[in-house]
């Protein structure tokens, strides 16, 4: 590619589009655009909020970005370098530095398992220091995300949802990726398990300088966490705009039902 990616750019993605064939018999289907011509850039270090509805196209997006789907079109840059086509020793470096965070961390770790083994696998993946190295590393990342290390040896089910969360949290952090794309980590959880979480990615962020995807459905809950917002509606970025601008000075009319749709702390009286 002829054009520069800015020094703090790390990842941009530009004219993205994903359709899907939708609806029974090939007769009645049709053409869903479940990403449609998106555009937008995640600078180093910070996190942006990626809010919509269910079925606006998040996850398809995510997805895409992660290499897990093909877009039909567009491109995806990470680092300055084309993501689409990539193969060998630079895909895997592109898995190594861009990790997922998934919406249900029971669905994303082997059952079968100890946790402790589901973080390491990154690590023996990628030979990521010796043997004893990986098992250290392990134990560090579970007291970083507010593990106690005792329970490396257990498996999924025998930990909490938010237990869980944070083992799926740890696995994504093994490979010292660089950007986290992490979709509806926190909608499956309890209210106050949800706050813990989220103060992890703040912190993480802070002390890690990873920056990050926050994919969610809740405006509310992507304010504590983002430096900007995408607001996405049937495929499409409608706005974008850092935090204080979108929640406080809404441009489009689907972003002001979002504001709309967050509880408020202090509800009428009757």
């Amino acid at each position: 590619m002829s054009d520069i990616v800015p020094a703090t750019t790390l990842l941009r993605v530009e004219g993205l589009n994903k359709t899907y064939q939708a609806g029974g018999p090939p007769w009645r289907r049709r053409r869903v655009h479940a990403v449609d011509n998106v555009s937008l850039t995640v600078a180093r270090g910070r996190t942006l909020g990626l809010v919509g509805e269910s079925g606006s196209g998040k996850s398809t997006l995510g997805r895409c970005i992660l290499g897990l789907i093909s877009p039909d079109s567009g491109q995806v840059v990470f680092d300055g370098v084309e993501v689409q086509g990539l193969s060998g020793k630079a895909l895997s470096s592109f898995r190594r530095r861009v990790q997922p965070v998934f919406q249900d961390p029971y669905s994303s770790l082997d059952p079968r398992w100890p946790v402790g083994r589901s973080v390491r696998e990154s690590l023996d993946s990628y030979r990521i220091g010796t043997p004893a190295d990986r098992e250290r590393r392990v134990l560090d990342l579970f007291d970083r995300v507010g593990l106690n290390p005792n329970l490396v040896n257990r498996l999924p089910t025998h930990l909490s949802g938010g237990q869980r969360q944070r083992v799926g949290i740890a696995a994504a952090l093994a490979s010292d990726p660089e950007l986290i794309i992490a979709d509806e980590p926190v909608s499956a959880l309890d209210l106050s398990v949800q706050a813990q979480i989220l103060n992890l990615f703040m912190d993480l962020q802070q002390d890690l300088g990873v920056a990050s995807i926050f994919i969610s459905h809740d405006l509310g809950v992507v304010e504590h966490i983002s430096d900007e917002i995408a607001v996405l509606y049937h495929g499409v970025v409608v706005e974008t705009g850092d935090v204080e601008q979108v929640m406080k000075r809404p441009v489009h009319p689907y972003t002001s039902r979002l504001l709309a749709a967050i509880p408020s702390s202090t509800p009428p009286r009757r």
